[in-house]
């Protein structure tokens, strides 16, 4: 285990030997790699703090990947409203008008702009970095793999507040922690979440591209329904076709295009509001969504299914927020996106005014006569930027869920050098790809997309409420009334959407709950399998004692070479080591347990990425090493992990050192001031030399990575539900995911597997 010295909180987990030797004699060594750790402690929050004009040159960024699908909502939310084609009531037009006002400026402006976009993790957002954030105040993760040095991690510390209201906090803690149905609920809701998230993922591209070539329809009515779709199929192939190449490459050109089209669709609805029917801003006021109602008691509640469209894509600016940053994604949203979603509203109810009987053909049919071909162009451009956000959007999540051990192994690839976050899986770019093109040819009109999207778009910014309540309760701590009038607002408007998607499950409302039922069955088999491999791997860990007794044979041959043994527990020696010695009974020189461990956090730092600890006896020249990554890292590749590890290990050594002289050298000057120690201090100097030395030899002679080859199996016994999940499901989904050698991308010339049988 590396040192813990308490200096600084700031001060990372390994220090030089320079840093060591000025030290107070105030040293500790933690011996947590067998510990559970306790509370968490507060520091610093990761937020950016950035010149106004890094932060003006990501909010102009920001437009061109987290605004795509909810500027592009212009696009069919009126049509979608008036579901049945007409307009009973002039004054319905009004009605809708103002519900769609409140709703932009409650959901997007006050829940995300004002209150969520706080609710980051260190910089990072979406529907897992809330839930790590409310791990990191509550023991609810259910792998008991929690060490006290975690909380030393730069990344991982937070602002705590006052002390005020803590009473309520500790008493919701203690809840969550004490009850396994609270664990695992929030667990459930995490992957619902993400699953839904996905599932938008899906319906984005289909509903975004359809609607903008259905524009095409004006200057040539010959085209049907079917041809158009066919035409949006082959953009959404050429769109799926291009992912791996990255966004970086074209990210320049995404924000300019959103832009102009904010822009447009803004002084266009200027436009028509000042020529048509300037009267429509009497929709500020509250009453005339209460007359709609009264009007059309059924109709109009029906229609907040259409409502909802009007804020698709909101869930982005909380999800892409790690890609700039707090400020820039309120700038743009407040100075830009907000104000010209608005006034295009406002101009489509003003043009309804006039001509009502072409609702069905709203944005198109509003847009002045010499603008519709470059609005066309321009509109198909900016659906496929909208599609783009949430695919790439859906990458990011997926990484995350792997990294949480709630997904299969699958290829990530970074895109970008620059921008950490840009990643391509192919499997899921298959998979999305094929969703998108069932979706577009089998409905191939966006009224049905509509109603399966609404139902997407409400489960994720539902779920993202629950979890709000909870960090302004356990985190924040925040008054009381602000909880209460968050939830009777937000919560009742958001329940009142809920009923009304879930009114046309059967018109397409089904298709999100099914995507997400497929996706919540992958997690869930992958996620339960995993936790009891680890649970299995913990009960049959090896003892100190029995390590002794197992190398207690001193005709244990060694060769040179250092053997990298991995594994996914952190307590204790894992079953591998035994296994291997049974099977090869001989050792490398330098031998390190490498435990890989996800903290709760974003990104762990390369200098804390590494924590060692000495296997006792000496002699055997074994350590433990647990490796730790956040949900966003990346695994390098084999030699630059081996370089560093080998490297720290080194650090390690020499800081093992110092801390073992520092309490001898201040116990004998307290003494008598005799300096008999130095002698021996020179030997353990040689000693040191003598092991560094041997851990350069063993890595020249080569470095070996043994991994076990497990096999789960259903215990015997085991009822039928428990053989299907563990001997069908879970197989399954292993034999066809990426080997463990590919995931830490390990030479095959340099990798030892080692059978074992798990019977869980």
């Amino acid at each position: 285990m590396a040192s813990d010295i308490q200096e600084t909180p700031d001060e990372p987990v390994t220090k030089s030997s320079q840093q060591v030797q000025e030290m107070k004699p105030t040293l500790k060594r933690h011996d947590s790699m067998d510990l559970e750790s306790s509370q968490l402690p507060g520091g610093s929050h990761g937020s950016k703090d950035l010149s106004w004009s890094i932060i003006l040159h990501l909010a102009f960024q920001s437009l061109g990947v987290v605004y795509g699908d909810i500027a592009t909502s212009p696009l069919y939310t009126i049509s979608s409203i008036f579901y049945h084609g007409s307009i009973a009531n002039n004054d319905d037009i009004i009605g809708v008008l103002s519900l769609i006002w409140y709703t932009l400026t409650l959901i997007p402006l006050v829940k995300y702009i004002c209150i969520v976009l706080y609710a980051n993790d260190n910089g990072d957002g979406g529907t897992f970095a809330l839930y790590s954030l409310i791990c990191r105040y509550a023991k609810v993760g259910l792998l008991p793999s929690q060490q006290a040095e975690d909380v030393d991690v730069s990344n991982y510390r937070l602002n705590l507040p006052k002390e005020s209201r803590q009473r309520r906090a500790s008493a919701l803690k203690s809840k969550l922690e004490n009850s396994n149905f609270a664990k695992y609920s929030l667990l459930f809701a995490a992957l619902l979440g993400t699953s839904m998230l996905i599932g938008d993922g899906v319906l984005t591209p289909c509903i975004s591209v359809l609607s903008a070539v259905g524009g095409i329809k004006e200057a040539t009515p010959k085209l049907t329904e079917d041809m158009i779709a066919w035409f949006s199929a082959v953009i959404l192939v050429i769109l799926f076709a291009v992912q791996k190449f990255g966004t970086d490459k074209i990210g320049y050109t995404f924000a300019p295009i959103l832009c102009t089209w904010c822009l447009l669709i803004g002084g266009i609805g200027l436009f028509n509001f000042i020529k048509y029917d300037p009267t429509v801003a009497k929709a500020i006021y509250p009453k005339y969504i209460v007359d709609y109602f009264r009007r059309n008691p059924k109709e109009a509640w029906i229609s907040l299914g259409g409502v909802v469209l009007c804020i698709t894509g909101v869930e982005a600016l909380f999800a892409d927020v790690g890609h700039f940053s707090v400020k820039s994604i309120q700038i743009s949203t407040c100075f830009v996106v907000y104000p010209c979603i608005m006034l295009a509203y406002t101009g489509q109810s003003s043009f309804l005014r006039k001509h009502p009987e072409f609702v069905t053909d709203a944005f198109y049919k509003s847009v002045p006569g010499p603008l519709y071909w470059p609005m066309f162009v321009v509109a198909v451009l900016a659906s496929i930027i909208g599609s783009q956000s949430l695919i790439s959007g859906t990458f990011s999540i997926i990484q995350q869920s792997l990294s949480l051990g709630c997904f299969p192994h699958v290829k990530v690839v970074r895109t970008s050098s620059k921008y950490e976050g840009q990643v391509y899986i192919p499997e899921v770019n298959y998979f999305l790809m094929l969703a998108c093109l069932g979706v577009t040819l089998g409905f191939r009109t966006t009224d049905k997309i509509g109603n399966a999207y609404g139902l997407a778009v409400v489960f994720v910014i539902g779920l993202t409420s629950c979890f709000t309540v909870l960090v302004m309760i356990l985190i924040w701590k925040s008054n009381i009334f602000v909880i209460i009038a968050f939830v009777v607002v937000i919560g009742s408007m958001e329940l009142l959407f809920l009923s009304s998607v879930l009114y046309k499950f059967q018109q397409g409302g089904y298709l999100p709950l099914a995507f997400a039922a497929i996706m919540m069955t992958i997690m869930l088999v992958w996620n339960t399998v995993y936790r009891r491999k680890y649970y299995y791997e913990l009960e049959h860990k090896i003892s100190s004692q029995m390590l002794i007794e197992m190398t207690a044979n001193t005709h244990i041959p060694r060769f040179p070479g250092l053997a990298l043994f991995y594994s996914e527990v952190v307590q204790g020696i894992p079953p591998i080591l035994k296994q291997y010695l049974d099977n090869v009974p001989a050792l490398h020189s330098v031998l390190v347990l490498v435990s890989i461990k996800s903290l709760p956090i974003s990104k762990v730092p390369d200098e804390e990425r590494f924590l060692f600890r000495r296997v006792e006896p000496r002699e055997l020249n074994m350590f433990r090493c647990v490796v730790r990554y956040g949900y966003m890292d990346l695994r390098k590749g084999a030699e630059p992990f081996e370089g560093m590890l080998i490297e720290k290990l080194k650090e390690f050594m020499r800081e093992d050192f110092l801390l073992s002289q520092k309490p001898a050298k201040n116990k004998n000057i307290e003494e008598d001031g005799d300096v008999s120690h130095i002698d021996n201090k020179e030997d353990q100097q040689e000693m040191l030399g003598s092991e560094i030395q041997e851990l350069e030899q063993a890595a020249k002679a080569g470095v070996f990575h043994l991994i076990s080859e497990n096999e789960v199996i259903a215990s015997k016994g085991s009822n039928l539900g428990k053989r299907i999940l563990i001997d069908y499901a879970y197989n399954f989904l292993k034999k066809n995911s990426r080997k463990t050698q590919k995931v830490f991308h390990i030479p095959q010339q340099r990798l030892l597997k080692v059978g074992m049988i798990y019977e869980l």
